[in-house]
């Protein structure tokens, strides 16, 4: 039996049920894509569901504002992710009469949408035999190929996107990318695969060679850069006995874009009180010298993909309104960074 029928008999005896999997959609395969991009299925899995019950249609996801969509994707991290997806869903309704496109190629010009998206939307909703390429897909063929290119290199690119193409099973395209995903996921798995239960032992290279653990051979990523952020929380109570609070948007195309976080004061080493309440009244732009504390001795440590956080949060009780103040009982209604809901969580405004 070759290859890639292997994989599809594998697949018809260990696929998971999804709710993604119940439908040839293009409007919701597109959506769980997007969603499982840098995610893990389980953590992903909720995301989708609430996703579907506010906007069942494209057309739905169309008419919603940003920050509504920036609201139910928060916690997901990446968030470009979700302005694009917002941008797609206009470009479908706008320029395709709400109507997905069904190649390829026609795909790939809605925004946000690569190759591997373009790949699966097509493959799984229309079979066309485009092959996909996640990270589950480049291990498998590079441990059953022997492949010691870098994934991450632009010859290994066009390397892993030939094979992939060339080993495809064309007649049943979508089950066949399904399966060699779902195959990476649960048996070829990064750390400490079954190779001994694995149907396809006879003809792996890495499993003869003895380079399992090495492929795929991926190159090193840039330097991580270390941030020190310090989140100044104005806390005022108003005539009504009501606290609040501000928010500012986030601008520019640095993390977060469009989220809402509280005023940063950003540094490049860890601060004192003293520096805060200096910094602090610059920021906030008050008349005296505010006296933030410290609500968290232990910093915070946020981890992005090139980037480690170090946060701390310091209420700074303050005597004076100040512009664009909101109640705390209202905070739960912005999409805020992951780190600043948790705050928001566990303090008492």
């Amino acid at each position: 039996m070759s290859f890639n029928k292997k994989i599809g008999a594998w697949y018809a005896l260990n696929k998971r049920k999804l709710p993604w999997r119940e439908t040839q959609d293009p409007y919701r395969i597109w959506l769980s894509e997007i969603i499982l991009q840098q995610t893990r299925v389980a953590q992903g899995t909720p995301y989708y569901l609430r996703f579907v019950a506010a906007f069942p249609t494209v057309r739905h996801l169309a008419a919603a504002t940003e920050e509504e969509v920036l609201k139910l994707w928060q916690g997901l991290g990446y968030y470009s992710r979700a302005r694009n997806l917002h941008a797609a869903a206009k470009m479908v309704v706008d320029e395709h009469r709400g109507q997905f496109p069904k190649t390829y190629k026609s795909l790939l010009a809605l925004k946000g949408v690569g190759d591997y998206t373009a790949s699966a939307v097509a493959s799984i909703c229309f079979n066309e035999a485009q092959a996909v390429l996640d990270g589950n897909v480049y291990r498998v063929l590079a441990r059953y190929h022997g492949v010691e290119l870098p994934i991450n290199s632009t010859a290994g690119t066009k390397y892993f996107r030939a094979l992939a193409q060339e080993v495809m099973d064309r007649e049943n395209a979508r089950d066949y990318n399904q399966g060699l995903m779902e195959f990476g996921a649960l048996q070829c798995t990064p750390k400490n695969p079954d190779c001994a239960k694995c149907p396809l032992q006879d003809g792996c290279v890495a499993l003869r060679d003895g380079t399992v653990g090495v492929l795929p051979v991926k190159i090193k990523k840039n330097k991580v850069r270390k941030r020190y952020f310090n989140y100044l929380v104005p806390v005022r109570k108003d005539g009504d006995g009501h606290m609040r609070t501000v928010l500012r948007q986030r601008t520019g195309k640095g993390i977060w874009q469009g989220l809402w976080e509280f005023p940063l004061l950003e540094s490049d080493r860890e601060l004192q009180q003293p520096e805060v309440a200096l910094g602090a009244k610059q920021v906030l732009a008050v008349k005296h010298t505010p006296q933030p504390h410290l609500y968290n001795e232990k910093q915070v440590v946020h981890k992005l993909s090139h980037q480690h956080l170090y946060t701390k949060f310091w209420p700074v009780p303050i005597n004076e309104a100040l512009p664009n103040e909101i109640k705390g009982e209202d905070l739960h209604r912005y999409p805020v960074p992951v780190l600043i809901a948790d705050f928001i969580k566990t303090f008492k405004f």
